[in-house]
């Protein structure tokens, strides 16, 4: 599985302009558009890689996380030296451990950044977790475990459907990445989607720690 580069799929140089983009998508989709290409395959195939090329590299904050999706995922692998024995390449768990790890922090970066714009917010959080845990002890700590279960509470209000959005464009470019970067090490549907979950399951944990991160800055001990 070859990794789909989005700049390539636009024709675009890695240091295009936002407007250069702009311009390269609206002539690719022009070229390929369904009324110009009634029944050819491969100008609907192009048309949805352009289409999603875009939705990214359209979108500069996306296009941001895409970059370091890339720059995470041209590890060790794309710097080993010629001389290196095949088994010494980089295995497939840490492949995916690499992309957990990235995807994890960007999650952590978005409910960090949401929350930060709404300091209200985050003392309302706080007294909903001051009200648990001294219910749960009987004085006031910043509690782990109530932090995270009023995180898992809250995502559904915190999280905007263009996050959510964005996160499975997100987590369908690392499981392409993964799997281009270790070739047949993931086989068959099931073990794709297995390496999907993962993935999406680092995201989430990106989000909690992400609620974590903003509550304890402004947390105050009573």
């Amino acid at each position: 599985m070859a990794t789909m580069n989005y700049y390539a799929v636009l024709e675009v140089s890695l240091q295009a302009s936002q407007e250069e983009i702009k311009k390269a998508y609206r002539k690719l989709a022009l070229q390929y558009h369904p009324d110009r290409n009634q029944g050819n395959r491969q100008a609907e195939k192009k048309i949805r890689e352009v289409n999603a090329a875009y939705e990214i590299l359209g979108d500069s904050d996306a296009r941001k996380t895409y970059d370091r999706l890339r720059l995470g995922h041209a590890g060790p692998a794309q710097f080993r030296r010629e001389d290196e024995e095949a088994e010494e390449a980089v295995s497939p768990v840490v492949v995916l451990q690499r992309m957990e790890g990235t995807l994890r922090e960007e999650a952590r970066k978005q409910l960090f950044k949401v929350l930060m714009r709404n300091t209200n917010k985050i003392k309302e959080e706080l007294g909903r977790i001051r009200e648990r845990t001294i219910a749960i002890q009987g004085y006031d700590t910043f509690l782990e475990k109530v932090v995270s279960q009023c995180a898992e509470e809250s995502l559904k209000e915190l999280v905007t459907d263009e996050l959510w959005q964005l996160r499975e464009r997100l987590v369908d470019i690392a499981v392409e990445m993964v799997c281009s970067e270790v070739p047949g090490s993931f086989k068959g549907h099931r073990e794709i989607e297995q390496v999907r979950r993962t993935l999406h399951q680092a995201y989430h944990e990106g989000w909690i720690q992400g609620y974590a991160q903003a509550c304890e800055l402004l947390y105050e001990r009573r």
